[in-house]
């Protein structure tokens, strides 16, 4: 997909399309982290810290206490 840049002001905005928002699950006041490496730009959205962390917690017990049965399930 071509973008181009909409004059917003005195600054330039990148317009994103509802269907791509959608498939983020990102909303209008969804924070985002703005990195380049120089040559392309790229927008991450700031996912909630606490639940990422609930998660890993969940993940490592499961991990922890199913690790030979993941192991052969791997195999």
């Amino acid at each position: 997909m071509i973008k181009t840049l909409t004059k917003h002001g005195n600054s330039l905005a990148l317009v994103i399309e509802k269907p791509i928002l959608d498939l983020l699950g990102v909303e209008a006041d969804t924070p985002f982290d703005v990195t380049t490496d120089g040559q392309a730009l790229v927008l991450t959205p700031i996912r909630d810290v606490n639940r990422q962390a609930t998660f890993k917690t969940a993940l490592d017990k499961v991990n922890n206490k199913y690790a030979r049965a993941l192991k052969k399930l791997a195999q």
